[in-house]
């Protein structure tokens, strides 16, 4: 059984990386609160002996349960929206300028969920949970999907005496979570907020992803997805940092990549020398470009807060993702969401391209237009431009008011 991580806190970068860089059972909890579920049986058929969800909550919930908005995390997101990082958690709140007091999500006024999904790595039933065993599930995990996801969510919302969500929001993952929930419970949800999402993953997708999923699977310290012994160091960082700079360049566009870095070389390395590196690396390498030096830096920094078998189970579930499968095509679920929805694409994303937003516009009864993020960020701009998306989550905030309002006068 893995250790916990003495001190796991704040991201660190000296050393060699971790095998996992999960949160694991003993390290702090941090803002985590967490509800044990039980049995638990996912679409596949598997059956979890138990699942445990880690959850944080910010504001104080209506007598009447009316005032709960519930955000939504992406791929290696997690239940940290907002807060910084300390004891328990390696980063700052990834919404921190969206979701606090005065803020666009004012948890003075509502009350803000966000549970860290299954699969997940950080404090939910993942990969590097223990199995019956005692070991971590590892190679042993099963294959989960949004829907899988969506139903653990149900769980929490129970247990937190959740009837109907006033907002339902999240970007790119999150986003297929709040489709996801319209469609499956529509008495659940009053409004929802999508942003950089899809109603189905593309073909370009689904490759992107395999490419990233492979790139894990070939590093020899995989070790099948049985690597958590491994010595910092010795896991598979190689191979999940080469699957994050192929899904960086999806996450940030080509022009801001061309203006910020363009064919600059990285501080004091010239890419027309050679320099000899450690043995396992090869005979040579050359200097850097900057562009290079910077996707460098976000593989590292992946390693040092998530986990492998994570990011292959989540990465997976989205592939698998189709809100139209078993319900008639995408047009026919889509057509069954009346709830206020708001979509939001943005311009410049090439992973999750405006026209699949402007398709869930079109479709979707309870959209009101395609709402358009400018931003040079790509698919990123969803954690960079804080001003625009907090004016969409105001926007999505007011049409639920207004929805309530009407059927209070009806």
């Amino acid at each position: 059984m893995p250790q916990a991580h003495l001190g796991y806190g704040p991201l660190e970068y000296s050393g060699p990386p971790p095998a996992t860089a999960a949160w694991r059972e003993g390290d702090p909890p941090g803002d985590r609160r967490f509800l044990d579920l039980g049995q638990t049986q996912i679409e596949s058929g598997f059956v979890f002996p138990s699942v445990r969800v880690a959850y944080e909550t910010w504001g104080t919930l209506d007598a009447d349960g009316s005032n709960a908005v519930y955000v939504a995390h992406a791929l290696t997101g997690d239940s940290h929206v907002s807060g910084d990082d300390g004891p328990g958690h390696a980063t700052g709140g990834w919404w921190s300028g969206l979701v606090g007091p005065g803020r666009p999500i004012d948890t003075d006024r509502y009350f803000v969920v966000c549970a860290n999904v299954l699969g997940g790595c950080q404090g939910t039933t993942g990969p590097v949970s223990a199995a019956p065993d005692g070991n971590p599930w590892g190679s042993r995990f099963p294959t989960v999907t949004v829907g899988d996801m969506v139903e653990v969510e149900r769980e929490l919302s129970d247990h937190l005496g959740i009837d109907e969500w006033a907002l339902m929001l999240g970007p790119s993952l999150g986003g297929m979570r709040v489709l996801e929930w319209m469609v499956r419970y529509p008495d659940r949800v009053r409004g929802g907020l999508v942003l950089g999402s899809t109603a189905a993953v593309t073909a370009d997708q689904i490759g992107t992803h395999t490419a990233q999923i492979e790139a894990i699977r070939m590093d020899p310290k995989f070790r099948g997805g049985d690597y958590y012994d491994a010595a910092p160091g010795d896991g598979p960082h190689r191979g999940m940092g080469l699957a994050r700079r192929i899904a960086h360049l999806t996450y940030r566009s080509e022009t801001e990549l061309d203006l910020r870095f363009g064919r600059g070389a990285q501080s004091g390395e010239d890419p027309y020398s050679q320099e000899p590196t450690p043995a396992d690396e090869g005979a040579s390498v050359r200097g850097r470009f900057a562009v290079e030096s910077y996707l460098d830096h976000h593989a590292d920094k992946l390693a040092r807060r998530f986990d492998a078998n994570t990011y292959i189970a989540l990465t997976e579930a989205m592939t698998l993702f189709d809100l139209g499968r078993g319900r008639g095509g995408v047009a026919s679920a889509l057509a069954t969401i009346h709830a206020p929805l708001t979509v939001v694409g943005i311009d410049s994303d090439r992973l999750f391209p405006l026209r699949l937003q402007s398709e869930l516009a079109e479709l979707t009864p309870g959209a009101d237009e395609l709402h358009v993020l400018r931003s040079p960020y790509g698919h990123d701009g969803f954690l960079v431009e804080d001003d625009q998306v907090g004016a969409f989550i105001a926007h999505g905030l007011q049409r639920v008011r207004s929805q309530s309002r009407g059927r209070r006068s009806a």
